[in-house]
């Protein structure tokens, strides 16, 4: 990754701090972020960096925490060297000892990727089990203004709702490799509830739904990943899955702003749903989208399996597809990027990346 931020990465930026929100609520303030060397988490930092830039002198001072180092350059290398950008090298997991006194936490810390539930179900679960137990602990100590656990739609489980409320659960079979992730975020999200109801932490639950964006990670077998990767090469899309399943893919801009907004205005210890419900598709026609009306020109054509790799590509237990965003629309959020756009500005903010490295 370069040692700069993209021109694409700066709009986004600067889009996200356009949003009618109290910023001035971390001025002056420190802000830990876990998992911050993560596609969403690293926008977080360059979000709380940039609103420094437009701040001057009432700025709040960044702690980035992450598990391996080989992510600061990757994603959090053009922030180095910046008097308001901490690095913290730890896991969630070990006792943690922030160098100052903390007034957010961001916990973004966890596996979030199917292969990485197979290769380390433990390391998961422990993430969001102990990690979030040992971040809510300095939270009491610190007295923290807000708490922000970035949660996942795969709490709900196998749920035949249509329309999917934060109230709905379904089936989730706790013995099996793939449960390591939706158990460990519902364990932490009740932890949340238990920590805000007995010792008061202000605690806010974001249920995040397939979100992308230039910080992907164009080798980590999220569909949204494989697809970026084919058209950097030029090559056919290939659909890994039957590609029937339906996503409410979300543009990484849209989501920053959804979180910032349940971190400031949402309800202490209430989950939100947080993705696009305006822009809906199945894996095919999400495919189908790209190759011939975001990329055309490339004239791509859309590739089905004979059969597939299990433990490559692991079934997601999230069998719904459409999220109920009421609760986070009456805070005021909306959606605003299309499909189109959104993987197009990704697709061009990972080709200058490739060009600045």
């Amino acid at each position: 990754m370069p040692s700069k931020e993209t021109t694409i990465i700066q709009s986004d930026i600067q889009t996200i701090l356009n949003a009618p929100l109290d910023w001035s609520a971390f001025y002056g303030r420190t802000v830990l972020i876990t998992g911050a060397g993560g596609a969403l988490a690293s926008y977080l930092v360059a979000t709380l960096l940039g609103l420094n830039d437009r701040a001057g002198g009432d700025r709040c001072r960044v702690l980035a925490m992450v598990r391996n180092p080989d992510t600061l350059t990757a994603r959090l290398g053009p922030y180095l060297g910046r008097d308001d950008f901490e690095l913290m090298v730890g896991d969630v997991v070990q006792p943690i000892a922030p160098p100052r006194k903390l007034d957010f936490i961001l916990h973004a810390a966890s596996p979030a990727t199917g292969r990485q539930f197979n290769s380390d179900p433990v390391g998961t679960l422990r993430a969001n089990v102990i990690g979030t137990d040992n971040l809510l602990q300095l939270a009491r100590r610190d007295q923290v203004q807000g708490f922000l656990l970035l949660s996942s739609g795969e709490v709900y489980g196998q749920t035949q709702a249509e329309m999917i409320s934060e109230r709905d659960y379904g089936y989730l079979d706790p013995a099996t490799v793939r449960a390591c992730y939706g158990e460990g975020k519902r364990a932490a999200e009740t932890l949340c509830v238990a920590w805000a109801h007995q010792f008061g932490v202000p605690t806010h639950i974001a249920r995040i739904m397939h979100t992308y964006g230039p910080q992907i990670d164009v080798t980590d077998g999220r569909i949204y990943s494989d697809f970026a990767a084919d058209i950097l090469a030029g090559r056919n899309l290939k659909i890994m899955s039957d590609g029937l399943a339906r996503r409410p893919f979300c543009y990484v801009t849209d989501a920053i702003i959804g979180l910032f907004t349940i971190l400031l205005k949402g309800e202490v210890a209430c989950p939100y749903n947080l993705g696009n419900d305006e822009a809906v598709l199945s894996i095919r026609a999400l495919a189908l989208c790209l190759a011939r009306q975001a990329f055309p020109e490339l004239r791509l054509e859309v590739e089905l399996p004979e059969s597939i790799d299990e433990a490559l590509y692991p079934k997601t237990i999230l069998t719904g597809g459409q999220p109920d965003l009421g609760r986070l629309r009456a805070l005021g959020w909306t959606p605003k990027v299309p499909i189109i756009d959104g993987f197009r500005r990704t697709v061009a903010s990972l080709r200058e990346a490739a060009l600045l490295d």
